[in-house]
């Protein structure tokens, strides 16, 4: 599975990056920032500007089949062209079509917040994952794929970490299915552990992350089975939103139980230097996270008026080691995009 990091993903932007810088491209160029100035006149609306989007994606797709830079072009070449196209209008636009209004802030606040709760009791069984199908390590996989979802701005680059989550999923119903003589399942046992592995990843603004990918990515691209594993992950998402006790398998006063346990959770944990240790030599976490056991949380049972001030510093120095490595990861995720930022700049100065 390609992923948005990959060479081939690279050259799709790169080359067209090549291509827009060649004075033979000036029209299209042109035509280009004429179409990101005329969006920015009017007031952000995410469908609208989404149908304005898909309409130049289709535009331009003419325009480069008849342009000389393209003269014999294959099927695949074009289709090149507009990936480098896509990923270059929607980086432009990032700020505008991303999480840009306050409905969608709050629905990737709900979401993330409930799902943080349900973190904290769901297991496995209580979404009738048959036990043959428990994989710590492909469910891992699975989780790490899906959390990089917020680390790219380009639709097609945030679709592959989908995609790439799923096909973990996907090949894993598949080797059980082979090894133990078992009917593949199909969307009976992969959207309950899609939604179990989305609970365990909590991938920051999934609302936005999905309406943002339904919109801007090119309409001909949401076909088979890319369409097939978004719409699951939207089923997931709402499964979230909606979960009660009867979808986990559970009493209602149970699950209210469990919720309120959680939120009262929330509000007091404040993890441990050794937690954080030893989650790098560890697999066996995406079951055991929700536990709340004193080596992990120190402080979990802790009343305010009973700390000591020794206890107090210990507090403020977690603190501080949170914040410090909050501050790192930020910096290296803002590294990691900066070469391509570049190149952008890079071609707007030369045109």
């Amino acid at each position: 599975m390609e992923s948005p990091t990959s060479a081939a993903s690279r050259v799709d932007f790169y080359g067209f990056l090549d291509r827009m810088r060649r004075p033979a491209a000036a029209g299209l160029f042109r035509s280009i920032k004429s179409f990101l100035a005329s969006l920015y006149l009017d007031e952000p609306s995410a469908e609208e500007d989404g149908a304005r989007v898909q309409a130049f994606y289709t535009a331009m797709e003419a325009a480069f089949r008849e342009h000389p830079l393209w003269a014999n072009a294959t099927h695949q070449e074009i289709d090149h062209a507009l990936e480098g196209l896509e990923k270059y209008i929607m980086t432009k636009l990032f700020d505008r079509t991303f999480a840009a209004s306050p409905e969608d802030a709050a629905a990737d606040a709900e979401v993330s917040e409930r799902i943080a709760l349900l973190q904290r009791f769901v297991k496995p069984e209580h979404l009738d994952i048959p036990k043959v199908l428990h994989n710590e390590a492909s469910w891992l996989l699975a989780v790490k794929e899906l959390q990089k979802i917020n680390s790219f701005k380009s639709p097609r680059d945030k679709l592959l970490c989908v995609m790439s989550c799923c096909q973990v999923i996907n090949n894993l119903l598949l080797n059980v299915s082979m090894s133990n003589d078992r009917t593949p399942s199909g969307a009976d046992e992969f959207l309950p552990i899609l939604i179990y592995i989305t609970i365990k990843a909590n991938p920051p603004h999934l609302h936005s992350n999905l309406k943002f990918v339904q919109l801007f990515r090119r309409e001909t691209k949401l076909v088979s089975e890319v369409e097939y594993y978004l719409t699951n992950l939207i089923s997931a998402k709402m499964f979230i939103i909606n979960v009660d006790g009867r979808s986990l398998s559970m009493e209602e006063n149970e699950f209210q139980m469990h919720m309120e346990t959680a939120k009262l959770d929330t509000q007091i944990c404040v993890a441990s230097p050794s937690s954080s240790q030893s989650s790098a030599t560890s697999t066996s976490g995406l079951q055991n996270q929700t536990g709340t056991e004193g080596s992990k949380f120190p402080f979990m049972d802790s009343e305010t008026e009973s700390l000591t001030p020794a206890e107090l510093k210990q507090l403020h120095g977690l603190y501080r080691q949170v914040v410090t490595r909050y501050t790192s990861l930020s910096k290296a995720l803002r590294k990691l995009s900066m070469d391509e930022h570049q190149l952008l700049a890079s071609v707007d100065d030369d045109s």
